[in-house]
C-alpha cells in the first residue's frame, strides 16, 4: 500500500508516510517528559522521602511553620540521602558505571547491574507486610524479594519510608506536647485564657531544641534508623 493517501473527491493528498516512525517534536516531547518524572523518581527510591518527613514533623512539633522553610529542608534532605545512599551510589558506579565505560558491558546489561544494589539496600528498609501487599496483587512470590522487579519493590518501599519517618516523628513531638500541657496548665491555673498557650510554649520549644542540639539529634536518629 502506498503511504501516500488520496482523497479524490475534495483534491486533498494526505502524507501518513511519516507516521511510521515518532517525529523530532513527539521525542523531544518524551525526553522532556522523562526528565521532568524522573527525579521525582529517583528520590522514591532512595533515603530522600523518610528524612524530609521527619525534619517537616520536626518543624511542625516545634511550632515553627514556615521556619526553617520548604527549601532549607529540601536541601539539607537532599544531602543527607546522598550520604546515606553514597555507599550504594559508590557500588552501583563500580558493577555498573564503570564497566559500561570501557565497554565491556551494554548499556542494558549496565541497568540491570545497577539495579541490584539498589534493590538490595531498598529491600532492607522495605518492610514484608508492605512488600507481601504488592506482591499479592502483582501475583509475584514475595518469598524471593530479590527476584522482584523494582515495580514491585519501589511502593512498597515508599510505603515503609513513609510509616518508619512517622514513627520517628512521633517520638519527636512528645517532648514538644508535654511543653504545650505544662504551660497551658500553667496559665488555666492563673486564669490565662484569653492568651494562646503555644504564644508562650514556642519560646520554650526553641529553647529546649537548641539546648539539647535538636537538630543533630534528629539526623542522628535518621542515620541510625538506616542502619538497622
Amino acid at each position: 500500500m502506498s503511504p501516500e493517501l488520496v482523497v479524490a473527491t475534495s483534491g486533498i493528498n494526505v502524507n501518513i508516510s511519516g507516521l511510521k516512525s515518532p517525529s523530532t517534536s513527539v521525542l523531544i516531547i518524551v525526553v522532556l517528559t522523562l526528565l521532568a518524572v524522573a527525579p521525582s523518581v529517583l528520590m522514591l527510591m532512595t533515603a530522600f522521602p523518610r528524612v524530609f518527613i521527619v525534619l517537616s514533623l520536626t518543624r511542625n512539633a516545634m511550632g515553627t511553620q514556615t521556619v526553617p522553610p520548604n527549601q532549607v529542608l529540601a536541601g539539607l534532605a537532599l544531602i543527607l540521602s546522598l550520604f546515606i545512599m553514597a555507599p550504594v551510589i559508590s557500588s552501583i558506579n563500580h558493577v555498573a558505571v564503570q564497566p559500561y565505560e570501557r565497554g565491556s558491558i551494554s548499556a542494558v546489561q549496565a541497568i540491570d547491574q545497577g539495579e541490584i544494589p539498589l534493590k538490595d539496600w531498598m529491600l532492607k528498609q522495605t518492610k514484608q507486610q508492605e512488600l507481601n501487599l504488592f506482591a499479592s496483587y502483582s501475583h509475584e512470590d514475595a518469598t524471593k524479594p530479590a527476584s522482584l522487579p523494582m515495580t514491585t519493590v519501589m511502593p512498597a518501599f515508599v510505603l515503609s519510608e513513609i510509616e518508619a519517618a512517622f514513627l520517628i516523628g512521633f517520638m519527636i513531638f512528645i517532648p514538644f506536647m508535654v511543653i504545650d500541657l505544662v504551660v497551658s496548665a500553667v496559665m488555666m491555673s492563673m486564669g490565662m485564657y484569653m492568651l494562646p498557650p503555644t504564644l508562650i510554649s514556642l519560646p520554650f520549644k526553641i529553647l529546649l531544641f537548641v539546648l539539647v542540639n535538636g537538630w543533630t539529634l534528629v539526623v542522628h536518629s535518621l542515620l541510625i534508623s538506616f542502619n538497622h
